[in-house]
């Protein structure tokens, strides 16, 4: 069962191999953020108020769209594409003029356009996020409106990194001479938001505590010399259940953060922030599964046996074979038959094509493969990043097609949202 559902009556109804989204979940996470942060925001008599923000990249799909923009967030945007999305929003009539649509990421000519589109349209909330320097007067080349703008931090990574700070933001040492020498005395500008993040997301680590004391020096300093900054983005980075022994408080992390701005400012006598996250893998991640069959099992050592699914982990799991990251593995049925340890591998004549460890573990156990006796495995929490960064309709390796995808609602409903990949879709793709 997952969130109520069963799932071997949908393997019976609908085959496999296929993905769902479990719709209902989206909203389960965002309710659950904005609830951690109103209580700590209460307690603390902290004087900000606090904006969910959705990041579009983590699932462009409508259906996560529509459902996230239910709740009364904001959006996050990280290309021109990404506008495109919040024009059809807009005449769909789930983005107003009140929403804030915060646009990060490095700005091409087309994003810069699409950006000062909406500002000319009259949505003035749409804050662009300085990235580099030379952003800030190709947007106010392209508008005669005032812009409110946000400058990103150029963090720096943790020390097994292969580089020493983020290519993303300006450096810490710069933004005060950046505001001094382009937004200060400037009508047509306003500087409201500072936006820090860390690769590493939000974690109870000394690096991570370390990283936004630096950030809250340069807020309280930015704030000593611009009256109009009011609001802190302290980016996304929730992590989400990948195991069955996963534990993470995530009310005390939220708390300590609260905390740690509201010192800070108290310390240098600055105002308390507006806080802003862009959350996105914790606001659709556990909504997604995907389910496969065992076709066959190959011993190829005394050692090794290879459980065959019917699909490719590069195809629909990419993020397990390209940052080998785990998700939360199971058996669907033969829970009372006895296990045995395995290797899982994809279809695709690839030799990165596998699954080999549940976190903290070493080895995957399983029911015992019988060709008689059907085996179904699933793995879930998988809704982020997965279908984009598996090129979601496109040519995927050896042309393993996508599979069936499945959107559940509250009352179990199902809907196919797309059928599994037909091969002349990929020969027209590859031009036969």
């Amino acid at each position: 069962m997952f969130h109520g559902l069963d799932m071997m009556s949908l393997i019976e109804e609908y085959g496999v191999p296929f993905k769902f989204t479990y719709i209902p979940q989206i909203s389960n996470n965002i309710k659950r953020a904005k609830r951690w942060f109103e209580k700590s925001i209460k307690k603390n008599d902290y004087k900000g108020s606090y904006t969910y923000c959705y990041c579009t990249k983590s699932s462009h799909f409508s259906y996560v769209m529509e459902e996230a923009m239910k709740n009364g967030v904001h959006v996050e945007t990280s290309s021109s594409f990404d506008i495109d999305i919040i024009f059809r929003m807009i005449e769909k009539g789930w983005v107003t003029k009140d929403h804030t649509i915060l646009c990060n990421g490095y700005k091409d000519e087309r994003y810069l356009d699409r950006i000062a589109e909406l500002i000319n349209m009259g949505y003035s909330n749409t804050i662009p996020i300085i990235d580099n320097e030379d952003e800030l007067a190709k947007i106010l080349e392209r508008t005669n409106k005032k812009v409110s703008i946000g400058i990103r931090i150029a963090s720096e990574e943790e020390p097994k990194f292969p580089f020493y700070t983020s290519r993303l933001g300006i450096g810490y040492r710069d933004i005060v001479h950046f505001f001094e020498n382009n937004v200060k005395g400037n009508s047509k500008v306003e500087l409201k938001l500072l936006h820090f993040f860390i690769n590493t997301g939000i974690s109870d680590t000394a690096y991570y505590w370390n990283e936004l004391t630096k950030c809250m020096n340069v807020y309280c300093n930015l704030r000593a010399v611009c009256k109009t900054l009011d609001s802190l983005d302290i980016g996304g980075g929730f992590p989400i259940k990948n195991s069955l022994a996963f534990e993470f408080d995530y009310a005390y992390i939220v708390d300590e953060i609260v905390a740690q701005i509201q010192l800070a400012c108290n310390e240098k006598k600055v105002p308390h922030p507006d806080i802003y996250t862009e959350f996105g893998s914790f606001t659709v991640g556990e909504s997604g599964g995907v389910v496969y069959e065992v076709l066959a099992q190959k011993r190829q050592n005394d050692r090794e046996k290879w459980n065959m699914i019917n699909s490719s982990f590069i195809t629909t799991l990419p993020d397990s074979w390209a940052i080998n990251k785990r998700f939360i593995m199971l058996p669907i049925n033969r829970w009372n038959d006895t296990y045995e340890r395995v290797l899982l591998g994809g279809l695709t004549c690839d030799s990165d094509d596998y699954y080999d460890s549940e976190q903290h573990v070493n080895a995957i156990y399983l029911p015992i493969f019988n060709p008689n006796k059907p085996l179904y495995i699933g793995f879930f929490n998988t809704g982020a990043y997965q279908e984009s960064i598996g090129g979601y309709g496109g040519i995927h390796h050896c042309l393993i097609p996508q599979p069936k995808h499945l959107i559940i609602d509250a009352n179990h409903k199902v809907t196919v949202f797309s059928e599994q990949q037909q091969p002349e879709q990929m020969l027209s793709l590859l031009g036969y």
